[in-house]
């Protein structure tokens, strides 16, 4: 055996037999594919096909991982030096298996973007950004709106994939999320909280992940827009980290779109710090390209 070799498998029950401990060991960052590879073990494969896992080990120890789901071949490894992003590239390519594109941390993300390009000639088209945040102090604002949080109600579904529809319109996602495709969406098996005005009036909601690996991630955060601007998305927010920290959770993380200071702001005063920006590329082949370099 190599002493850097990457090792692929479809078993995901195998893959975190192997890498589970490597990816616990940073919930915080890994929380992708935490959520993901859960997911996955609880409810069974993607409808499209098998995911692809991957690990590279060295000395007998596990150094990073990615995941590759089949509908867009996108990988989302954990970090990579610019050598391990090259020698997966590289790995990748001798299998047969083609990547049409990556969602990473900035570094590791651009690392492997230029060494696909370079071995194969797809240009890389940044198509998301993010930035991760992890809670801190947990600070729920001052003053706090009237009202308190509650679980979402069975007879509430409508009025919550309503609002996902929204939010994720706002955010620029597509918007396929309705009452028939609810439970194949990134929507479903979460737990979701209103806040809700002294008369019941639901006015806000937050979403979470179930706890993995010591780690919850917080999303969807949703106020429709003629009800912001009254403490509603911070009071839900606070609700659901404290939730979350009660099931034992050691990192709260949530994700937000770097350009929108009234978000970022927010979530900085309630306890929520950066912890390191996101990006995804799609790879797109240009006509009349080069044609691929392998090493």
């Amino acid at each position: 055996m190599r002493p850097d070799e990457w090792h692929l498998t479809e078993d995901v029950d195998a893959f975190l037999a192997r890498a589970g401990g490597f990816l616990c060991s940073r919930p915080a960052l890994h929380t992708t594919q935490l959520t993901s590879v859960e997911k996955l073990r609880t409810h069974g494969r993607d409808g499209a096909g098998p995911t692809l896992f991957g690990r590279l080990e060295s000395g007998g120890e596990v150094r990073a991982v990615f995941m590759c789901r089949p509908t867009t071949r996108r990988l989302y490894p954990s970090a990579l030096s610019p050598a391990q992003a090259d020698s997966l590239a590289a790995h990748l390519l001798d299998t047969g298996r083609p990547a049409g594109g990556v969602l990473a941390d900035d570094a590791t993300a651009d690392a492997f973007a230029g060494a696909w390009r370079r071995r194969t000639g797809a240009v890389p088209v940044r198509d998301w950004g993010a930035r991760l945040h992890r809670l801190g102090t947990l600070t729920p604002p001052t003053p706090v709106p009237a009202g308190r949080g509650r679980p979402v109600g069975e007879r509430e579904h409508e009025h919550l994939v309503r609002w996902c529809r929204e939010f994720a319109a706002d955010v620029g996602e597509a918007v396929t999320v309705d009452a028939v495709s609810w439970a194949g969406t990134r929507f479903a098996e979460k737990h979701y909280t209103f806040w809700e005005t002294p008369d019941g009036t639901p006015v806000s909601m937050a979403g979470s992940n179930p706890l993995v690996g010591g780690q919850v991630r917080i999303d969807p955060v949703y106020t429709p827009a003629r009800l912001r601007g009254h403490g509603y998305a911070g009071a839900v927010t606070v609700e659901v980290s404290r939730a979350a920290l009660a099931a034992g959770a050691t990192d709260v993380v949530l994700f937000t779109d770097p350009a929108n200071r009234t978000s970022n702001a927010l979530y900085r005063r309630i306890g929520y710090l950066p912890l390191a920006d996101f990006t995804g590329y799609g790879f797109h082949r240009p006509e009349g390209g080069p044609p691929a370099q392998h090493p």
